[in-house]
């Protein structure tokens, strides 16, 4: 007996019905993203290794998928190395390539191949498959889709502006109410950690904060303590798990408490300029809501960062994320070019309009018409109707059979198809069809040789 087959944890397989709920949220993406001035890119679905390596810090790194080389990988290793046992020492010898980890770092890399062909600033977008050995939960797979986008070669923050507009403008379009689109500065981060006597912690810092809404506050203090943070630098820091108020009372309570700090303040000025810029454009779909907790664990972000959470009353992480990065094509021997850029979950968005039931019923319709087949002569003059429905960018088809006529409004009514059109021996002898209504059950007869009349009810 044949084994049942199966697919990786982590990935899915998707219906035609899921795809066109797929797309429906894409078009509203890609179409924002346009409208904003943005242009597409596609870069390979791996990378040369090195090239993502110590990109996204420790933990990002361990979650990135290595592709091992072609044809006995192993004979160029010395047995000595077998015998150590040592993952790290053996890696170079086995795998020089691996799955793309997220679009960021293919781009920066993109933009210094490419240099001598753009002109600056760079708008670009890029919708396409990123690859991660996490572990699979809700809202969590190993192989899921990005939206990005982003622009390099200006300093400006009206380019964060500019990105809050833009995730106001798709939640608004897709029609997904109270998104709350999280604030928050790496300078701001930096300049707690100096004020608390853990600027050498920084990273270990910052990524123990971010994990405050998934293991809360103990377990934050818990993996500072794990990491070795000095007890009082941690003590320190437990007022920042109670800060509260609105956006300017938070900036006013923090501008005094990190009054010593030179990049505190200054990041608490960028982000009050942010927030002042977004307040006279104004929001439609979104809350802009200050968040210090919020620190993002890539270790690229040195500006302003964003997190989009779900509506209150869904269980799903972040639906979207991003910020600037000042040098990032540097590490690609193209220093001083600064960028920012956001993401859309598209698979976590999914979940989140399914839940709440926010697709329109017909989003997954994909066939307008279908002419049911009563036999060759009769399903000759359909096929010529669905042809010119066709032309004129209507879809259609013609039943493949002429099976039961139970059978194949089963079949209608499976496919979601408004209309079904009936071309029989007495239909076909006076020169007409009929149309019915799926949803009403109505027939209206037409000419055959003006079907126009129908098409004009559509």
């Amino acid at each position: 007996m044949a084994q049942k087959p199966g697919i990786p944890k982590g990935t899915r397989d998707f219906s035609p019905g899921e795809i066109a709920r797929r797309n429906y949220i894409l078009a509203a993406i890609k179409d924002q993203f346009e409208s904003f001035g943005f242009q597409p890119i596609e870069t390979p679905s791996f990378e040369n290794l090195n090239t993502l390596l110590g990109k996204y810090g420790d933990e990002g790194d361990r979650l990135i998928f290595k592709i091992l080389n072609s044809g006995d990988f192993m004979r160029k290793v010395p047995s000595q190395k077998l015998k150590e046992l040592d993952s790290a020492a053996l890696l170079p010898k086995i795998t020089e390539k691996a799955l793309r980890y997220d679009l960021t770092v293919p781009f920066a890399r993109y933009v210094v191949m490419h240099r001598n062909e753009l002109q600056f600033p760079f708008k670009r977008y890029q919708i396409q498959p990123v690859w991660r050995a996490d572990k699979p939960q809700k809202g969590r797979f190993r192989e899921f889709y990005q939206c990005d986008a982003d622009v390099v070669g200006a300093t400006s923050l009206l380019q964060e502006v500019e990105f809050i507009q833009l995730y106001d403008a798709v939640f608004k379009k897709l029609g997904l109410p109270g998104v709350v689109l999280k604030i928050n500065h790496r300078k701001i981060l930096s300049g707690i950690a100096q004020t608390i006597g853990a600027e050498d912690h920084l990273i270990d810092f910052t990524v123990a904060l971010d994990k405050l809404d998934k293991i809360g506050e103990e377990g934050v203090l818990r993996e500072l303590r794990e990491k070795g943070i000095p007890k009082p630098a941690i003590e320190k820091a437990r007022p920042l798990f109670s800060v509260s108020g609105d956006n300017s009372k938070q900036i006013s309570d923090l501008r005094a408490w990190l009054k010593d700090s030179r990049a505190g303040l200054q990041g608490l000025d960028e982000l009050s300029r942010i927030l002042e810029l977004t307040d006279a454009l104004g929001l439609s779909a979104l809350e802009l809501r200050l968040d210090i907790t919020l620190a993002r664990g890539l270790n690229y972000y040195t500006g302003a960062i964003f997190e989009v959470a779900a509506p209150a009353g869904v269980d799903m992480g972040s639906i979207g994320g991003g910020g600037r990065y000042d040098d990032l094509t540097g590490i690609f021997g193209m220093p001083d070019l600064s960028g920012v850029g956001i993401s859309f979950g598209l698979d976590r968005i999914y979940l989140v309009m399914e839940e709440l039931g926010l697709f329109p019923n017909a989003v997954d319709r994909s066939l307008e018409i279908l002419c049911v087949n009563f036999g060759e002569k009769e399903a000759i003059a359909a096929m010529k109707l669905v042809k010119l429905f066709r032309g004129k960018g209507v879809s259609a088809d013609l039943y493949p059979s002429a099976a039961k006529l139970q059978k194949q409004f089963k079949y209608a009514d499976s496919r979601n198809v408004p209309f079904v059109v009936l071309i029989g021996e007495e239909e076909l002898s006076t020169g007409q069809f009929v149309v019915k209504d799926m949803a009403s059950g109505k027939q209206q007869t037409y000419p055959l040789d003006a079907p126009d009349e129908f098409l004009k009810s559509l």
